[in-house]
């Protein structure tokens, strides 16, 4: 079986395509930067990094709920199937209409799959995204006194892992959260026990969390779309636990407070 990873060089692609090489399995990196490339932006690659793939894991850049990825997606299992794979493991997100437009496309696609709809990763603190807000002490963002479910990236990867390498996963939807609710500046002091030092969440508009994004190097529609997750996503809707990690692994998920303290190195350089 050889598995195509999208998105192969973000945080759960890389991660997913490493133990999936350990465990000794054939992996095709998609990325604009592999040979051959994959680009969502550029249908004419698809082709070329589907030859010879049985099965494959979709995650899309910069996030289902953006414009377009709904065709996207679709249009790519729809040429996934026909060029031969068998098996699709689909990230999602909690909450997203569009992202479950999506979910429903790869159910009916005539391969096995597997959906794994998540919340807010906690790795957005550590790496790329919030680094530098958590690094400078301050996390500005538009968003409300809501607490989510931040669930950890070493969770989904150990389910993917787990969908591609083992039986009973087909069919299934994972819905993975944490094992807590967190308000980002619940979040925020999570950060500064681990870390020894203040760290502190500001509430900002979203034509300020826009401004700064795009300053920051963000085009105008990443940071866009950036400001509706925040603002739209977080508004309640996903303030809930689920059990996916355990019905998925066995296993309890990762707190945020374990989460913190094994990454604290990162935030004190």
């Amino acid at each position: 079986m050889t598995i195509l990873v999208l998105g192969g060089t973000g945080k759960t692609g890389r991660r997913i395509a490493d133990r999936l090489t350990a465990l000794g399995l054939p992996v095709r990196i998609g990325s604009r930067s592999a040979t051959p490339a994959f680009d969502w932006q550029d249908r004419s690659t698809w082709r070329g990094a589907l030859d010879g793939v049985t099965a494959a894991y979709v995650s899309y850049y910069p996030d289902l709920a953006f414009p377009g990825a709904y065709n996207d997606v679709k249009a790519f299992t729809e040429l996934a199937v026909r060029s031969g794979v068998r098996r699709l493991v689909l990230l999602s997100g909690r909450g997203e209409a569009e992202a479950q437009a999506s979910e429903q496309t790869v159910r009916e696609s005539g391969a096995e799959w597997t959906v794994l709809r998540c919340s807010w990763f906690m790795q957005n603190f550590s790496e790329d995204f919030l680094t530098g807000s958590v690094l400078g002490g301050v996390i500005a963002l538009p968003a409300a006194d809501i607490p989510e479910p931040f669930v950890d990236v070493e969770d989904i990867v150990d389910v993917a892992v787990a969908a591609f390498t083992e039986e009973g996963h087909t069919g299934r939807l994972y819905e993975l959260t944490g094992p807590r609710l967190l308000t980002f500046a619940e979040v925020s002091d999570e950060l500064a026990k681990a870390i020894g030092r203040p760290v502190s969440f500001v509430r900002v508009s979203p034509e300020e969390y826009v401004a700064t994004a795009m300053a920051n190097g963000a085009t105008e529609d990443e940071a866009h779309g950036l400001a509706a997750l925040f603002t739209e996503i977080l508004d309640g809707r996903n303030a809930g636990l689920t059990d996916g990690v355990r019905e998925a692994l066995g296993r309890p998920a990762r707190d945020f407070a374990d989460y913190a303290r094994a990454n604290a190195h990162v935030w004190k350089s």
